[in-house]
């Protein structure tokens, strides 16, 4: 399998042109069998979670919490379905046209391109003013809470701690959504200078032939690695398991029950109050 793709410049010179389009079977392959993967996980492990005595004994003790709980607000809903929209464009108009489908894709394309752009760009915003901005990260501290959620799925049943706002996954789809995301949106809005649009005068000559292939090597190997991406994404969204999570993104909000039963209350806390620590269950 060949990584990558190369031309001649008028020197007779090789440049660097592209990734091979091989990897996006290769990424497309790889995606199909994490689902399976995961899927006889899912069949073969543990999954120790709360039983459902255990979140009995929490909703007596938290009666006095709404029973539904907001998760994700109007605004950052939005962000997510529009991001969504315009990520399955963005792909379909790009490797559509590779699997042999022949259309007028650029046009679509790079009008996707922006509309990501601006919802990342929108997201960045609202997430650090008016979200809880480092709820969604990962670091050291969190480092105890993989390894309970590596030992309950074997079948241990350890005191670690549950998650916050965001399981762990979660927050690990994040981090890697965001250096994909980010590298794609960069590359793609100074590759715009190459094509004819009524926002960017076109010229080509922008950068050497070195760097415009280093761009398109990068902006071909984020879309590559967000097909992987947006496979997992839709697979653990469709998960029933997972319906619950789902659902606060359609609806904005959880039930109580969910709430206690997924996440541990002094890492998420609702409003100020003085309550039992998760240990007391």
């Amino acid at each position: 399998m060949d990584f990558l793709t190369w031309g001649i410049n008028p020197w007779r010179q090789p440049v660097l042109t592209h990734i091979s389009w091989d990897l996006f079977w290769a990424s497309l392959f790889a995606g199909l069998m994490f689902l399976v993967a995961h899927a006889s996980y899912m069949i073969l492990a543990a999954h120790r979670k709360r039983s459902a005595e255990e979140t009995d004994a929490m909703e007596a003790v938290y009666k006095d919490l709404p029973h539904q709980i907001e998760r994700h607000t109007l605004m950052a809903r939005l962000f997510h379905w529009v991001m969504a929209a315009a990520m399955f464009v963005l792909l379909l108009t790009a490797f559509l046209p590779i699997a042999g489908i022949r259309f007028a894709w650029v046009e679509w394309h790079w009008i996707a391109g922006l509309v990501l752009t601006g919802s990342i760009i929108y997201h960045v915003i609202h997430a650090t003013f008016f979200l809880d901005f480092w709820s969604i990260w990962i670091g050291p501290k969190d480092i105890p809470e993989l390894k309970a959620e590596i030992l309950r799925g074997l079948g241990r049943d350890v005191p670690g701690p549950k998650p916050g706002k965001y399981p762990l996954g979660n927050r690990l789809y994040h981090m890697a959504s965001v250096v994909v995301g980010l590298a794609a949106a960069v590359t793609g809005i100074l590759m715009m200078s190459r094509i004819r649009t009524p926002l960017v005068p076109r010229n080509p000559y922008l950068f050497s032939d070195t760097t415009w292939g280093i761009t398109y090597l990068l902006h071909g190997a984020a879309g590559v690695a967000l097909v992987g991406l947006v496979i997992a994404h839709v697979y653990f969204a469709v998960r029933p398991e997972k319906w619950w999570i789902t659902k606060g993104m359609i609806l904005g909000w959880i039930t109580r029950r969910d709430y206690l039963q997924h996440h541990d209350p002094d890492r998420w806390k609702l409003r100020e109050r003085k309550a039992p620590t998760a240990a007391q269950f």
